[in-house]
């Protein structure tokens, strides 16, 4: 039996593969000034416009999907009797993971021999993402859903996530930063170098100065990191920095290319954590590349 892959918005898949691939996308809720948005079209999004809002000081606000939410979206397939792979937004940035296991557990009560796998991606974007891409290969495939589960949750240690950020105060808001680095590394101009850890947290992995240090120093993590890069997807997200976007996809094209980039808007309710002008990176490495 085939089975349903269901992810979430921040997973940023586009609009156009997850109809092609039949995947169901469950979207985060976020807030501008108050107003509650719920889309998975980032693509009919003036996503320019929103991360200029940002800028100009306008308040974003994110929630998590409910426990309910998630049930009513499993139930439709349950019905009919169709296995499930949810592919989640990281549990170290969300509490989203959680909410769906709870959901789980309480099917489970009335679908006594239902088959709903969970993964937690560690990731956020296209490092959620590009285990979906995955998901969708295998199904495609046919495996089964315990085997394709199984692939998943390896599959996910080998994914990297690097990225930087244009102004520190956005990390400074949720907690990822201290006061004070935000104002000595705005004065000094430095740039951090986060990545996803083995818990999928933000972590600081390097600082550089500068921007242009800040960019070029992503795509050496990945010309240093990456393994058999003609086999694999690789993702680029960005804030509303398309020039730099291209640029790195540029230099990663002319010397080390994948078998195929796909390149975001970054989507708008994990986008606001980061902040505008942020720009990540993600690929596959060895099982330990996110110690590195």
């Amino acid at each position: 039996m085939s089975f349903q892959i269901i992810t979430d918005t921040p997973a940023n898949i586009p609009l156009s593969f997850a109809k092609e691939e039949n995947i169901t996308v469950i979207p985060f809720p976020y807030y501008l000034n108050g107003k509650e948005f719920l889309t998975v079209d980032f693509e009919s999004l003036a996503l320019g416009e929103y991360y200029q809002k940002i800028r100009d000081g306008e308040k974003v606000t994110t929630s998590q999907i409910t426990p309910e939410t998630y049930k009513e979206v499993f139930e439709n397939f349950l019905k009919d009797g169709k296995d499930i792979i949810y592919i989640s937004l990281s549990s170290g940035v969300s509490g989203a993971y959680n909410s769906a296991l709870i959901a789980k557990g309480e099917l489970l009560e009335t679908y006594k021999n239902a088959k709903i796998e969970i993964i937690d991606s560690l990731g956020a974007s296209l490092g959620e993402g590009l285990l979906v891409y995955k998901a969708a290969d295998l199904r495609k495939q046919g495996y089964t859903t315990e085997k394709a589960a199984e692939m998943l949750e390896k599959g996910k240690r080998y994914i990297y996530q690097v990225f930087t950020v244009g102004d520190l105060k956005y990390l400074k808001q949720t907690g990822r930063i201290s006061g004070a680095k935000a104002i000595a590394g705005t004065i000094l101009n430095i740039k951090p170098i986060l990545k996803g850890d083995k818990d999928g947290k933000i972590v600081e992995s390097l600082k550089v100065r500068g921007r242009a240090k800040a960019v070029e120093t992503l795509a050496e993590r990945y010309f240093k990191l990456v393994k058999n890069p003609e086999k694999q997807i690789v993702g680029i997200s960005h804030c509303d920095c398309q020039k730099e976007a291209e640029q790195l996809k540029k230099v990663i094209m002319a010397k080390l290319p994948p078998k195929q980039i796909v390149t975001v808007m970054h989507e708008p309710a994990t986008g606001s954590h980061i902040g505008p002008d942020s720009l990540a990176l993600y690929f596959e490495g060895e099982r330990n590349v996110r110690f590195c």
